[in-house]
């Protein structure tokens, strides 16, 4: 099992599968996503796919999006 800190380059994540969000748009801003081995999650800005990945536990990613769906990170956007 591999074990990664945050600012990793995304390269050095052998066997990752990237997943954009179907939101992403033309220009290729997006963020990507891939479920790690440890159950960790890894992300990293679409338009640099060999760039600085950071690395989140299972409970992190979940609190993170349900906080998402809760509409608690509404306030950036305004």
């Amino acid at each position: 099992m591999q074990r990664f800190d945050n600012g990793v380059d995304a390269d050095l994540i052998k066997g990752a599968v990237w997943r954009k969000s179907g939101r992403s748009n033309a220009d290729g801003n997006c963020v990507e996503v891939a479920k790690l081995e440890d159950d960790a999650v890894a992300v990293r800005n679409s338009r640099y796919p060999s760039g600085p990945a950071l690395i989140y536990t299972r409970a992190e990613a979940a609190a993170f999006i349900q906080g998402t769906k809760d509409g608690d990170f509404d306030f950036v956007l305004n």
